[in-house]
């Protein structure tokens, strides 16, 4: 892949990611608004406008038609909402990249804003928001509640989907009118990749050129409130496992040096979906507790079914979180004692040199696996522009081989803790569990499997006895449905 090149000018900003030789051509029209710019009482409205682009019909053509279009190019559209930014994503074969090219051009600059199309979206949004988050998908729900602990009153607040009011009272008025003053100069990054023709970009510079110049200014964040001892809820729902998540601002981004140091610090900790982190070796490998348990430095959404973070999802204030996917209701509470001990051990002891090192050379290689596509690549690109720094993959590699293992531990001791915490629990037997948490009765872990190594059944009673310190005065129990009202 060629090198990145940048059109500053703000009339016109394009990244160029160009492969000459690849046959695809892969669109991330990147716009500076997210769920932070809705307006107070229309809570979704970034999100359902978004979905109007992504899956809403043009100026010329119906939303069907549009499928019926793409389908035999193999080609496809998305619309990807989260706080600060809205991408719309788009890949082709080069061959069909002229006409594709148009009709996403379309998409964005001139949405049907069909009534069946918004109908839909909305349905679909609402239906997400009471049924699939509040119901069905436990693991996210957790996460969710994780949110709105630590953004009380901030404009992270609401999840990106918003709420059920605040969707309830948007209009396809609304939507249009959202889309005109966001949808401009000022706020579009244009990111362009694979092997296009160099013609091509003065084509989409005119289109550019021909949108509302507009004017874009940051949403004022306030410092997020961090928690005093174990500050949290339980989410009670007739569920058959409990799910988990816990965690705390943090003030690092990717343009902060410690970001690079507490990257490490956290691979070793609870790298996603690997069985190099500590937490997933000790609570799964060694316990049998569940499916797997990670740590993350920054909003962490999956890319499909892969290993992998979405690209385009930055944002200018991150945290801390632990997730232990859902675990049988009888070890719970020995679960949450397990995983906040080993941030603990974290804390108190930080790695040794080798661990350092490995982990740090393990991360080097796999970060390198994250731009396995160029649609990725090309999203990591812009992710970069927006944080101020050079291009992340080779900036991260270089920021890693700077580091010592005394960077690492001085970092952990600066950002992290494992005192106080925001901790959201997903459970169907609420009361006992909160009587527990909050009584700090023993929690010995109830095993299957009768043959268990002495070595552990010795930590195991160390575990069980923990102090969680949770906050009485700031510890409740909150029905399912009682979430993403208003």
């Amino acid at each position: 892949m060629s090198t990145p090149s940048v059109d500053a000018q703000q009339a016109t900003r394009i990244t160029e990611v160009y492969v000459p030789n690849s046959p695809l051509v892969s669109f991330r029209i990147v716009v500076r608004t997210g769920s932070v710019n809705d307006p107070a009482g229309k809570e979704g409205l970034n999100a359902l406008t978004a979905a109007m682009i992504g899956q809403g019909g043009s100026q010329s053509l119906t939303y069907q038609q549009i499928v019926d279009k793409l389908y035999p190019w193999a080609a496809r559209i998305s619309a990807q909402a989260d706080k600060e930014i809205t991408t719309i994503v788009g890949e082709v074969h080069r061959d069909h990249v002229q006409e594709f090219y148009g009709l996403l051009w379309e998409l964005v600059s001139a949405p049907r804003f069909d009534a069946d199309d918004f109908a839909r979206n909305k349905d679909d949004q609402l239906n997400y928001l009471k049924n699939t988050l509040r119901g069905n998908d436990d693991e996210n729900l957790g996460k969710a509640g994780l949110n709105l602990l630590m953004y009380a009153n901030h404009p992270y607040h609401a999840v990106v989907a918003g709420t059920v009011q605040g969707l309830n009272a948007v209009s396809l008025d609304d939507v249009r009118t959202f889309h005109r003053a966001m949808y401009t100069q000022s706020r579009i990054i244009f990111g362009i990749a694979g092997g296009y023709p160099k013609e091509l970009i003065d084509r989409i510079k005119n289109d550019l050129s021909a949108l509302p110049a507009g004017s874009f200014s940051e949403v004022p964040l306030p410092s997020p409130v961090q928690p005093v001892g174990v500050e949290g809820m339980i989410i009670q729902k007739d569920n058959r496992a409990t799910a988990v998540s816990f965690g705390y601002p943090i003030d690092v981004t990717r343009k902060d040096r410690d970001f690079y140091a507490l990257l490490v610090a956290n691979s070793y900790l609870g790298e996603h979906r690997t069985f190099n982190g500590v937490l997933m070796n000790h609570l799964r490998g060694d316990r049998g507790l569940n499916y797997g348990d990670y740590s993350y430095i920054e909003n962490f959404i999956q890319d499909g079914g892969s290993t992998f973070p979405d690209p385009n999802i930055p944002r200018r204030q991150q945290f801390f979180s632990v997730w232990i996917r859902p675990v049988e209701p009888k070890n719970a509470h020995f679960a949450i004692r397990a995983a906040m001990r080993e941030v603990q051990l974290l804390v108190d002891n930080g790695l040794t040199k080798d661990q350092f090192e490995t982990t740090r050379d393990f991360l080097i290689h796999y970060s390198k696996l994250w731009v396995q596509t160029q649609s990725r690549r090309l999203g990591y690109v812009m992710d970069s522009e927006v944080y101020g720094i050079p291009y992340y993959i080779d900036y991260l590699a270089k920021q890693l081989s700077l580091l010592t293992v005394d960077d690492v531990n001085a970092a952990i001791k600066k950002h992290l803790q494992a005192k106080n915490y925001y901790l959201s629990i997903v459970a169907k037997d609420a009361g006992p569990l909160s009587d527990a948490l909050l009584s700090n009765a023993p929690s010995p872990i109830q095993y299957n499997n009768p043959n268990v190594p002495a070595e552990i059944l010795a930590q195991d009673k160390e575990i069980q006895v923990l102090p969680v310190n949770i906050n009485k005065e700031k510890f409740t129990i909150v029905p399912s449905g009682d979430l993403f009202e208003k």
